[in-house]
């Protein structure tokens, strides 16, 4: 059945679905993209336990549970680098 404008249902339902499939691919490269743009944990000396005191979930760029906002991988939660900047407050 068509509509006043001659589009059916049918019509308006793939052209969704295809819409909605097209940004869940843009969402899904832009975040391989950001993944790719962080640092490798060699290159901020990234270790698996802390350093003087200092440790990845008490830094600015810790993400829970195990994630870095700028250091790439599996972050452990007592880990350190060299990147380390302590949280505010």
């Amino acid at each position: 059945m068509q509509n006043r404008n001659g589009t059916s249902r049918r019509d308006v339902l793939r052209t969704g679905a295809t819409i909605a499939a097209g940004i869940v691919g843009v969402a899904a490269a832009s975040s391989a993209r950001a993944e790719d743009e962080k640092i490798a944990q060699e290159l901020v000396q990234y270790q698996n336990s802390p350093k003087d005191g200092q440790q990845c979930n008490m830094c600015a760029q810790w993400v829970e549970p195990n994630a870095c906002k700028i250091v790439a991988g599996v972050i452990h939660p007592n880990g350190y680098c060299v990147a380390y900047a302590p949280k505010e407050g």
